[in-house]
Parts: C-alpha cells; sequence; structure tokens
C-alpha cells in the first residue's frame, strides 16, 4: 500500500526571463532537505536490569542497598576529612559580652558567627538550627543539623533550662523570654561544640587567665579539690551544666582550671555526654 502523498514545495517561476517566443524551461523542484536523525538515548545499567526479565529482583534490591551503603560511608569519611580541615583553621574566640550576675565574660552568637561561618562554609558545612520536644518541663531542646557538600549531615542536640529563674533561684524572665533564652544559649553552646572551640584564652580585656597570673608551684586555695570533684560530676551532666557551674564559681578557681590543662578535658567529657543523650 502506498504511503501518505508527501506535500511538494511550490514551483516558483521567474517570468521576467522569459521573453516571447522563446521556451519556457521546465520548473525544477528544489533539493529535497536531508532527513534528520535523533541520537539514540544512552541507556544506563539500571534500565537494562529492569527492562531484563531473567534479573532477579531481590538480588538487584541487594545491590542497590549495597551501592546506598557505599556512597552513605563516603559521604560520611567526606564529612569527617573536611570536619578536622575546617577545625585546623579555627582558632580560640575572644569574649565580647559580660555576663553581670556572674561577673564572667562570652562570645556572642554573632561573635561565634562571625569567626566561624567564613572557615565551615568554605570547607563546604552549612549549620542550621530547630528545636525538639525535651524530656524535661520548662526545658527546651535545641538541635543544629550540620550538613555537609558530600552527602552526609549530623544532629546536635542540647536541652537547656527555660523557667526563668536566676541564678539565686528567683524569678527574672517571663516565659517567653525564658524560652528565647534558652533557644540562644543552646545555639551558642552547640556552635561551640560542633566546632570544638575555646573562648575567651586569646582576648586582652584583662578578664583572660595568663600564665604568670598563678604560680605553678604555688598550693591550690582552700576547697579547690572540693570544687574540683563538683566540676567533674557537672562534666558529666552535659555541657549545659559544666558551663553553669563553671560561671558561678570562684575567679580564682576558674584560673587555676583553665591554665591547667584540665578545663578543656572536662568541656570535652561534657560535649560527649551531651551529644549522646
Amino acid at each position: 500500500m502506498a504511503g501518505p502523498a508527501v506535500k511538494q514545495p511550490p514551483l516558483v517561476l521567474d517570468l521576467e526571463t522569459v521573453t516571447p517566443g522563446s521556451t519556457v524551461p521546465a520548473p525544477v523542484a528544489p533539493a529535497a532537505s536531508p532527513a534528520r536523525t535523533r541520537a539514540p538515548r544512552a541507556v544506563s545499567p539500571f534500565d537494562r536490569f529492569m527492562n531484563d526479565p531473567a534479573v532477579d529482583v531481590d538480588k538487584l534490591e541487594r545491590l542497590m542497598q549495597m551501592h546506598e551503603r557505599a556512597n552513605a560511608r563516603t559521604a560520611e569519611e567526606q564529612f569527617n576529612a573536611a570536619m578536622s580541615a575546617a577545625q585546623a583553621e579555627m582558632r580560640a574566640i575572644s569574649a565580647d559580652c559580660e555576663n553581670k550576675q556572674t561577673h564572667s565574660r562570652y562570645a556572642s552568637y554573632a561573635q561565634l558567627d562571625a569567626a566561624l561561618r567564613p572557615i565551615y562554609t568554605k570547607h563546604g558545612f552549612g549549620v542550621s538550627f530547630d528545636t525538639g520536644d525535651a524530656p524535661k518541663d520548662e526545658h527546651v531542646r535545641v538541635l543544629a543539623y550540620v550538613t555537609h557538600s558530600g552527602g552526609h549531615a549530623r544532629t546536635y542536640r542540647v536541652d537547656m533550662p527555660a523557667d526563668g529563674k536566676g541564678a539565686k533561684g528567683g524569678d527574672v524572665m517571663t516565659k517567653t523570654h525564658a524560652t528565647g533564652a534558652a533557644m540562644s544559649y543552646g545555639m551558642r553552646y552547640l556552635l561551640k561544640m560542633i566546632w570544638n572551640v575555646a573562648v575567651g584564652e586569646d582576648d586582652r580585656d584583662g578578664n583572660v587567665i595568663r600564665d604568670r597570673d598563678i604560680r605553678a608551684d604555688a598550693p591550690p586555695p582552700s576547697g579547690y579539690d572540693t570544687w574540683r570533684d563538683d566540676m567533674q560530676a557537672a562534666a558529666d551532666e552535659g555541657t549545659p551544666a559544666l558551663m553553669a557551674a563553671f560561671n558561678q564559681s570562684k575567679k580564682e578557681y576558674r584560673k587555676i582550671l583553665t591554665t591547667s590543662g584540665e578545663w578543656e578535658q572536662l568541656k570535652a567529657i561534657a560535649a560527649k555526654k551531651t551529644a549522646g543523650r
């Protein structure tokens, strides 16, 4: 059976070139344009497997799971390597704020963010925060999601009291204010925990401990050993408990602890306890 008729383009005759008595040349049809061909679509191995009736679906699913686990392991290795590289560039951050109740200085979130964000974003990290259900009454659970361009993500969390109580146990905040303060504290603590940065050691405001302030051979003041045991117990409760106990302590106790190297050990213990909850 003949195929459908192909529509030909109209023939054009230039009448200006035809003179009386001359023979009209036969019109010539324009040359047909070459047919266009499409490049064949590349077929992936997965497409071949799916279209092959002889493929064992269960075996294919197991192979896909193995592939996903291998990719996840590679992404986690990239995450850890980038974390180490980022921390290698980070230095101690100076305190820019003062807590008048505890007579201590601390680094604000803006101070931490300005020092840390340019470094961790350069290494492919992103940090976002959220809140979750806290296991205790009048507490706020602050969550930090750390993502990496390689595909791996890790979640950190800390539970902060939001009862509005001051250092002496009295009501100093409304519930709304206390909740906001707990979230702000939690974000600051998590940011320091994630990147394992120290605050205040390089400060130059006069509230920083210097080696010359304490004699190495001087005996600790009375009550220091008992306080040191209390700090160890606070570290076992997590970072918020440790920082609260530290900020409410005597200045001379804090000087000895931070210059002895034990302070960093306590912070590491507290960070692990908090992250493991």
